[in-house]
């Protein structure tokens, strides 16, 4: 969520930031209902500060009355009497005016926090401007010795590439029927080795992070409230790709939704909480089952492992102190420990520069990293060219998660006396599979059919070195 002051200052940089993202918003709407807000809470204010001073006031000028009163008669009693009831009618009449105002403010407060949810954070000035991932710029790539990407795979390897669906197909690695027939479309079940497989990299990509970078470990919550889809940014932009599960309509208090990314749960952990200095940066790893409904990707990679509604993802989180440096330093780390694991799986990778267009709602900046894929791109002469395929996403956000979910820390590390400062926040993918063994598959497959291990991988596979075909 943005800073309604910092809105309220210049508006002009959050028309031009949603401008450059290409989203429709409506800051000048939100405007003026924040003014007339302010401003009816201005007189709400004023009044019950004027209730304060009657009500002072009040007790001794009705008992000098009372005893004026007793000794009245005639119609210097009926005056008395009088100016008793208006000092009793007046505060009533405070109190009437300012239930009004409480109803004005409690009627705008809704629309005002449902347009400030839609205006996205302002991209970074060095972030290029365009309209969609057609206009992502290709930072730079890397393969591994003896691999060249522009020649493709049977150049540099010397024989034409399965796909992945005939690797998995071939090795008894899935079983997408079954899948199908249980869940529907988009489905599978991993089989034999390609269930091992997949685990070997989530435990080497958590080892990694752990053991290599220092982060903690943590388990989340894969089914959460609302609050934390808002909380973090992915409603209510993002509502149609989530599970929703209906539990208002069994008699509970709360709906619940499948989330897309362990970053959900993670940053969630400390919502509403005032974090001490000294302990950030927090870096949290996790790994979670993921559920995306893929809405609005009907006819896209339909067959295989590389878009599908349930997967598995090693998710990277920083929470870091409000700095600008120290978010742009966090951010180039993050993409330099996945850079570090593919390469350690010696996957050819290229990192993109996401434009304006595709940064969605509430990112500052973000990089897409793409490994290189055999199977995919064009089909010539019977045989895919090969294309890239996106694998991981790092997102520098700044305060826009921790201003919705109210993570604070308190600054210059007074307890209890230093200003309350929201947090930075920052994520990466680490690796998510199967969609990582797609590369890994086709990458590491042989003349005879087969497929050979990564070494980083054999000690997560009791040695394994090979998956061959059953004989």
């Amino acid at each position: 969520m943005i800073d309604i002051k910092q809105l309220r200052e210049n508006p002009a940089r959050f028309k031009d930031g949603a401008a450059r993202k290409g989203m429709e918003v409506q800051i000048d709407r939100l405007l003026r209902l924040d003014e007339e807000k302010r401003a009816s809470l201005a007189q709400l204010e004023s009044l019950r500060a004027e209730q304060k001073r009657i009500e002072k006031d009040l007790g001794p000028q009705m008992g000098k009355l009372n005893g004026e009163l007793k000794k009245a008669e005639g119609e210097a009693r009926a005056l008395i009497e009088k100016q008793l009831a208006d000092l009793k009618a007046r505060p009533m009449a405070l109190k009437e005016q300012a239930g009004d105002l409480e109803k004005i403010v409690a009627r705008l407060e809704p629309e005002i926090t449902s347009i400030l949810l839609t205006i996205p954070q302002p991209p970074d000035g060095d972030v290029p401007v365009g309209t969609s991932s057609e206009d992502n710029i290709e930072v730079r790539r890397w393969a591994p010795q003896g691999f060249d990407i522009a020649a493709g795979f049977e150049k540099s390897r010397g024989f034409k590439p399965r796909t992945h669906q005939e690797l998995v197909r071939d090795l008894k690695l899935a079983d997408f029927a079954r899948g199908v027939k249980m869940a529907g479309t988009r489905s599978y079940v991993l089989t034999g080795p390609g269930m091992l497989l997949h685990q070997a990299v989530l435990r080497y990509a958590m080892d990694f992070m752990v053991h290599k970078h220092g982060f903690q470990a943590m388990s989340v919550p894969v089914i959460v409230r609302e609050e934390c889809m808002v909380g973090t940014g992915f409603f209510p932009a993002g509502r149609e790709q989530a599970y929703h599960c209906d539990e208002k309509a069994r008699g509970e208090t709360h709906d619940l939704y499948l989330t897309g990314t362990g970053e959900v749960g993670l940053m969630g952990l400390h919502q509403d909480e005032i974090l001490d200095e000294a302990s950030l940066p927090l870096k949290y790893v996790t790994v979670s089952t993921c559920f995306r409904r893929e809405a609005g990707a009907a006819g896209k990679d339909t067959a295989g492992l590389y878009r599908i509604h349930q997967f598995d993802k090693v998710e990277q989180v920083v929470i870091c102190k409000a700095d600008e440096a120290e978010s742009r330093q966090w951010h180039r780390q993050m993409i330099g420990y996945v850079e570090q694991l593919l390469q350690s799986l010696e996957l050819p990778y290229r990192l993109l520069q996401c434009c304006t267009g595709d940064l969605g709602v509430k990112n500052a900046d973000m990089v897409d990293i793409e490994c290189w894929m055999p199977g995919r791109g064009e089909v010539v002469n019977g045989s895919p060219t090969g294309a890239f395929g996106e694998t991981h996403s790092a997102s520098r956000l700044y305060d826009f998660q921790c201003r919705r979910l109210n993570m604070r820390y308190r600054a210059g590390g007074d307890a209890g006396k230093g200003a309350t400062v929201f947090c930075h926040s920052l994520n990466n993918t680490v690796a998510a599979s199967p969609r990582l063994l797609i590369p890994l598959l086709e990458m590491h497959q042989q003349p005879d059919g087969s497929v050979a291990i990564p070494a980083a991988l054999r000690p997560y596979l009791n040695g394994m070195d090979r998956i061959s075909p059953a004989k």
